[in-house]
């Protein structure tokens, strides 16, 4: 219960709300009886200023720049973590021990095959579909495939799901990505981690061996944990939303993909490296740069800035590191665009005017790279980061599932149509 309330008074009525206080961020007012007291709803576009839930699993603080997962800051379960292990950490609360690492690895090792009949279903697409448009598809399709894993009532079924979904995530990806650019679909190996096994069903074909590089391995195993969860965003709101219906768990995720396909949204490394394209050369950085800072230009940098994080990305640190390491490995020389990056995050990086501003690279700025350096076309990389939150959307699923305050969701609106009116026939109008 709240021991602090605030007062509000419409017209000569005076009602009284409750005030909570968070183990961390603002304190939050509780309007649950507004409209039943005062008979009137709050206004709220995006919902920016509203808390639809409660929540145990991430913590944003967009001025100092924290990130956390169930307490722990991202930059240390990056650098000393695996997305697996982070994967249990959100599902569950706590750290694993090594025994609870160890199986639950094996359970998601065990799951990655999909059921055979799902080939058939890729088929169904044209031939250039983009790859986000497959993953939505096939994601709500799960449901026609795994019946016995549907029933949100059921605490071992919504356990199954999320296994399945975690680990199927990545095949689907890498069979989404193999279909659009017409090569054979590769099988999951058990005996590759996480984003070993990922990187293999992409770039492996049958003709011959090929063997994965630790740092590229390790530089996507450092996307799928960055990405992981990002507390109530616009597509973990969309699951939530979806999940109050009582919607199944494909269903729900699926939905989670769809709404993360928007360019505002998941978008945000694809359209940097669109950016880079259009910056072209070197040469033409200072123009864009000047563009940027004009005022009177809308122009604006993508990847630099975020709009949770008013200093800098916690996430981007580390990026920097693995982006660094991928760019060593494989080198920028044949690579115009990486040329572009590289001494575009310089000089931007050197200039007052982004210092002043706090707009530094973020994450999706450093992805972006490292994705374009291993090769991955920018259809692809919405998907990645699609099966790298698909967790994160998992665990604000099971919570809300779990959470005996359970309502369907149902946001009011400021209704300014017409009011009621008679209905004209057609011959007097």
């Amino acid at each position: 219960m709240s021991n602090k309330s605030a007062k509000l008074t419409i017209g000569d009525k005076e009602i009284e709300l409750p005030i909570y206080t968070p183990t961390a961020g603002p304190d939050v007012l509780d309007i649950t009886k507004l409209y039943a007291q005062g008979d009137v709803f709050t206004y709220d576009p995006g919902f920016t200023s509203t808390a639809a839930c409660d929540s145990t699993i991430t913590f944003i603080d967009g001025d100092k720049g924290e990130l956390l997962h169930r307490g722990y800051p991202i930059d240390q379960l990056a650098e000393k973590s695996h997305f697996l292990e982070v994967c249990y950490l959100l599902l569950y609360g706590e750290l694993p021990s090594a025994t609870e690492l160890e199986d639950f690895e094996t359970r998601v090792t065990n799951h990655t095959m999909v059921h055979e009949q799902m080939h058939n279903f890729f088929r169904g697409f044209r031939r250039d579909a983009h790859p986000m448009a497959t993953l939505v598809g096939v994601v709500g399709a799960m449901s026609a495939f795994y019946h016995d894993s549907t029933d949100i009532n059921d605490e071992w079924q919504r356990e199954v799901a999320a296994i399945r979904l975690i680990a199927k995530l990545p095949t689907i990806a890498a069979m989404a990505f193999k279909y659009s650019i017409g090569q054979p679909f590769v099988y999951p190996r058990n005996d590759l981690d996480y984003a070993s096994n990922f990187l293999h069903m992409c770039f492996s074909v049958p003709a011959e061996n090929y063997e994965v590089n630790p740092i590229l391995a390790r530089a996507m195993d450092r996307i799928f944990t960055l990405h992981a969860d990002h507390e109530q965003n616009a597509s973990t709101s969309t699951v939530r939303l979806a999940s109050s219906s009582g919607a199944n768990p494909f269903a729900c995720i699926a939905a989670g993909i769809a709404c993360l396909w928007g360019p505002a949204h998941g978008g945000a490394n694809q359209a940097c490296l669109e950016m880079l394209k259009e910056i072209g050369t070197v040469d033409r950085i200072p123009e864009f740069i000047a563009r940027a800072k004009d005022k009177n230009d809308s122009y604006r940098l993508m990847g630099f800035g975020h709009r949770v994080y008013k200093n800098f990305d916690p996430r981007a640190t580390v990026m920097k590191q693995s982006a660094d390491e991928v760019l060593e490995l494989l080198g920028v020389e044949d690579n115009p665009l990486l040329q572009v990056a590289m001494e575009l995050e310089k000089q931007a990086l050197a200039d007052p005017y982004f210092a002043e501003k706090k707009l530094f690279p973020n994450v999706d700025f450093y992805s972006g790279i490292i994705l374009e350096a291993m090769g991955f076309p920018t259809s692809m990389f919405t998907p990645i980061f699609a099966l790298a939150r698909t967790v994160g959307w998992i665990s604000q699923w099971k919570e809300q599932i779990s959470d005996p305050k359970l309502k369907i969701g149902r946001p009011r609106q400021l209704y300014k149509g017409e009011t009621a009116r008679d209905y004209v026939d057609i011959e007097k109008r």
